[in-house]
């Protein structure tokens, strides 16, 4: 883990923790002022028909889904709220310090009328009053928890991982471990001194053929030399046997003369 990841990590922590109670503390109060100045029933249009503000006790999910199933709503609240805080000890990211941070707020809100709100624990039923032309009606917390939803999906298609990290890099380190062991192949290739003895012996043969070659040619020349100079014996050297008879005779005749 690098040094820089650890100095970072407590500021992005705090920062999570700010934002998850500036989430809650805005869904709570605003929750409040409804509950004092709202009636049940009553529709007060912003945006005309578009956008207003209705009091509305919801005991399930969006577009009322899940009104018998209170409960398991809580549990899930709960898990994510136990995973965001787990997940946080890896933290290194600051697109997942707001986005987890904004999450946990949303999360936390409407976990708190689960727990307080009637009627009881742990069925409370969550106060909303923001209504969209009729689709559905939420509060301040149900936006935070889309927003963050929105930048899970952002950070995990970019791949950046809540260390930071984005989510390649294992198979960037295999690829470049790879590339590096072609590239020492490459040099040992080309360097003499990295060469494998198999091409070391196949040149030391080549220089033994070659010295043979040499010694060969150097040895040629006297064998041809001994052939022409018995082939260069001209006629007319020869002895003749003639001659040879009467230089004898005329030998012969001067050593009788002293007598």
């Amino acid at each position: 883990m690098a040094s820089g990841e650890v100095r970072r990590r407590p500021r992005l922590i705090a920062l999570l923790v700010a934002l998850a109670a500036v989430v809650l503390v805005a869904d709570q109060v605003s929750k409040q002022v409804v509950l004092n100045t709202l009636v049940p029933g009553e529709y007060h249009p912003l945006i005309g028909d578009f956008f207003g503000l209705s009091l509305v006790f919801n005991p399930g999910a969006a577009f009322s889904l899940g009104e018998g199933a209170t409960w398991l709503f809580t549990v899930a609240m709960v898990v994510v709220s136990v995973v965001i805080v787990v997940v946080a000890r890896r933290l290194a990211s600051l697109g997942w310090a707001v986005t987890l941070g904004v999450l946990l707020g949303g999360t936390l809100g409407n976990l708190g009328d689960r727990l307080f709100r009637d009627p009881g624990f742990p069925v409370g039923h969550v106060v909303d009053f923001l209504n969209y032309n009729g689709w559905f009606v939420g509060n301040v917390a149900d936006i935070a928890i889309v927003l963050s939803a929105a930048g899970i999906a952002v950070l995990s298609f970019t791949g950046i991982g809540v260390d930071g990290r984005r989510g390649s890099t294992s198979e960037d380190d295999g690829a470049a471990a790879g590339g590096r062991h072609v590239a020492e192949d490459d040099e040992g290739d080309l360097d003499p001194s990295r060469r494998g003895d198999g091409a070391g012996a196949g040149a030391g043969g080549d220089e033994h053929r070659a010295d043979s070659d040499g010694t060969a040619e150097d040895e040629d020349p006297p064998a041809e030399d001994h052939q022409d100079s018995g082939a260069q014996v001209r006629p007319d050297e020869r002895s003749d046997p003639d001659e040879g008879a009467a230089g004898a005779e005329d030998h012969s005749a001067e050593q009788k003369e002293p007598q």
